[in-house]
């Protein structure tokens, strides 16, 4: 009996410890993947910041600028691509809108970026755009990979529709979670105007008939939880200028945005707290449940081991029986 149970106990073992790193290095960047139907909205903000006034053509101080962010999940054209593509594909189209402090409109920025679910490497498809014009992007946007690595990054612009380099610049604590650090800076780019002008009836095309040109500069940062790839918190210093042409009467240039954009506190607060939580569920498929299985088998194997050993033990010898004297008679 004991022989057999430790036959079953190191079979156990055995399909434990063989689990363990076929989870970690099969199954796992096979299920960990950025869903294709997510959607997420993020409030930026910059107070005291430096903005254009139409009506004068003159750079003014403003209380705040509000940024709102939105990434909606487009199902119906993953799949379509999938079925070209061969690999797990996310679809985001993307929005970024701009108003001043009274509520209008300042720009309007839509993208749409198509990248593989599992490594958020970009994937080049019909479709993928920044403000309307194909692009072919290189390097990530928006997400890192799962288990983020501490080198620098290859990130895309998507104003300047340029990738540079983010560089790594140390690990953080970011309200209790611990977080890699990033940094990109992105020099004085001449970019387009965009489509969506705040003057009715004023196109790019008008405004670049005047000789004016559009130029950007950002100091871009982002906090990254390295095990889920997922920003907690992101700031951009961040600067346009409208340079030359006969709108500006004889100035050179004139500041059409300036100013430090920060993530609203209500927004930091829950993408922490959703960042927490998915981080669990990665760490099951990476560390906790492989170490768990390797340890488990371990036990199994000096358990089956231990009754082996038991079961080959030689049985101690019966003391022998003695009879009682007889009687002697007489």
């Amino acid at each position: 009996m004991r022989r057999k149970s430790g036959l079953i106990l190191l079979a156990l073992a055995v399909f434990f410890a063989a689990l363990s790193p076929l989870l970690r290095w099969y199954a796992f960047p096979r299920l960990a993947k950025v869903p294709a139907n997510q959607y997420t909205t993020m409030v930026l903000e910059a107070k005291n910041a430096t903005l254009l006034d139409y009506d004068s053509f003159q750079a003014v101080k403003v209380p705040k600028v509000t940024i709102v962010q939105t990434l909606k999940g487009n199902v119906e054209a993953s799949e379509k691509i999938e079925r070209t593509a061969g690999r797990d594909v996310v679809v985001w189209d993307g929005l970024s809108y701009v108003q001043g402090p009274d509520g209008k409109m300042v720009s309007k920025f839509p993208e749409r970026y198509i990248f593989d679910a599992h490594t958020q490497e970009p994937v080049h498809a019909t479709g993928e755009m920044v403000d309307g014009d194909p692009v072919k992007r290189r390097g990530i946007e928006f997400k890192w990979p799962f288990l983020t690595e501490k080198r620098d990054y290859e990130y895309f612009d998507a104003q300047a529709r340029l990738t540079a380099p983010i560089h790594y610049k140390g690990t953080q604590d970011f309200r209790g979670v611990s977080v890699y650090y990033f940094e990109q800076t992105i020099p004085w780019t001449r970019v387009p105007f965009p489509k969506d002008l705040p003057v009715k009836g004023v196109t790019p095309e008008v405004v670049a008939a005047t000789g004016m040109t559009r130029w950007y500069t950002t100091v871009r940062k982002f906090w990254v939880e390295p095990v889920t790839g997922a920003p907690v918190y992101g700031e951009e210093i961040h600067q346009e200028e409208l340079r030359g042409g006969a709108l500006l009467g004889g100035r050179d240039k004139v500041t059409a945005f300036a100013g430090h954009v920060k993530m609203r506190e209500d927004y930091i607060e829950s993408t922490v707290d959703l960042v927490k939580s998915q981080r669990v569920l990665v760490l099951l498929l990476t560390s906790y449940l492989p170490w768990g299985f390797l340890t488990l088998g371990v036990l199994l194997l000096a358990l089956a081991l231990y009754l082996e050993a038991r079961g080959r033990r030689p049985a101690e010898p019966e003391p022998a029986k003695t009879s009682a004297p007889e009687p002697v008679t007489a």
